[in-house]
């Protein structure tokens, strides 16, 4: 059946897209600043590590939070190329990162299972402040930048 509406009184099919920002910087401004809190980190973790556990708790401690700075950079990098080449990408593009961050982990550990380092229980503690304190800095990243905008 053939619609008895004009031309210009349809429904649009598609909202307009949103136009992207002159400057893409924006998706990444943040880096720099997780960056040097990671480093931070990375060095008392070490720290820590070692005056507790000697030189295989330092290593693993700096490994953990290691991997989940490079883990979070390329999510975070991906997630931004994805933006700026074209929005629909975002979804399948970081899904497939975390895919394959998660089953490379996953491999890593099944691996380590069975080998006897004094550094593992370290490199736990590591990963662990790193999550915490990456998430951490991003979110109050976050809030500033959107407080920022609002006053």
């Amino acid at each position: 059946m053939v619609s008895q509406l004009p031309p210009e009184e349809h429904p649009a099919t598609e909202a307009p897209a949103e136009p992207a920002p002159q400057d893409p910087s924006w998706r990444i401004e943040h880096l720099p600043l997780l960056s040097g809190v990671s480093t931070a980190l990375l060095l008392c973790a070490a720290s820590v590590g070692f005056f507790t556990g000697g030189a295989d708790s330092a290593v693993g401690a700096a490994a953990g939070v290691l991997i989940v700075t490079i883990s979070y950079t390329m999510s975070t990098l991906v997630i931004a190329w994805a933006d700026t080449v074209r929005p629909a990408l975002l979804l399948p593009l970081g899904m497939l990162t975390y895919v394959v961050k998660y089953s490379l982990l996953g491999v890593i550990l099944a691996i380590g299972v069975n080998i006897k380092w004094p550094g593992w229980m370290a490199l736990g503690y590591g990963i662990i402040a790193g999550v915490v304190v990456w998430t951490g800095v991003q979110a109050w990243w976050v809030h500033r930048r959107t407080m920022r905008r609002v006053i």
